[in-house]
């Protein structure tokens, strides 16, 4: 896989390119702002690209500006945000638009490298890899406290992580149930949130990810 990254800590962006390196991922490039990695993105776009929000001059959301403009001119490219801190406003504004090939994951989950490697692989193959203290957070600051509450403790689980991408077979692994009884509990989520039954796991975890963010 092709991998581009973008975080001024210079400790931190090469100890993640000898990571990915050592994992048999290409290191296109790695820089240390926004400008640089949409200048890298389009001399000859990557798989994937990582991104720190903040960044210099103004160490805001240089970041994401530059992850919401990739995703906007290069919409094949799978976008993985990493950030310090739980930034509900970042995360929302990054997902809502389309969570195939996103990610969003805090900077301490890089120190767990499995889970660092397996978001990416899931963002580079299209799919969606959410923080799981990110998605709690998402979850207990949702205004839409009444719809719920009529979820039962299983379907706040499965919810939990629909929204962190995982798949059907993925959340029964983690459960220890079945599949089938997982589908039962997602269409049973979609029914009491009031929610399309969109096909695929990224446009559920969408759906979700708006309807708490809202």
């Amino acid at each position: 896989m092709r991998v581009m990254l973008a975080e001024d800590s210079t400790l931190l962006r090469e100890g993640l390119v000898r990571l990915l390196a050592e994992e048999g991922h290409e290191v296109a490039a790695a820089v240390g702002d926004g400008d640089a990695l949409i200048a890298a993105v389009e001399g000859s776009p990557p798989d994937v690209v990582v991104v720190d929000v903040r960044m210099p001059p103004t160490h805001t959301d240089e970041g994401l500006r530059a992850a919401l403009e990739i995703r906007r001119r290069w919409p094949a490219v799978g976008v993985l945000v990493l950030s310090q801190y739980v930034e509900k406003r970042y995360a929302t504004e990054l997902i809502t638009a389309d969570t195939a090939g996103v990610g969003y994951l805090l900077k301490d989950r890089v120190a767990q490298v499995e889970e660092f490697l397996d978001a990416l692989d899931r963002v580079g193959a299209g799919g969606a890899a959410f923080d799981p203290e990110v998605v709690r957070r998402l979850l207990a600051h949702s205004t839409h406290a009444d719809p719920l509450s009529r979820l039962t403790p299983r379907e706040r689980d499965v919810l939990d992580h629909m929204a962190q991408g995982h798949t059907n077979a993925s959340i029964a692994a983690h459960l220890h149930v079945s599949q089938s009884a997982v589908e039962k509990h997602v269409n049973a989520i979609f029914d009491k949130l009031d929610l399309s039954h969109a096909a695929g796991y990224s446009r559920r975890v969408l759906a979700v990810l708006r309807y708490l963010g809202s």
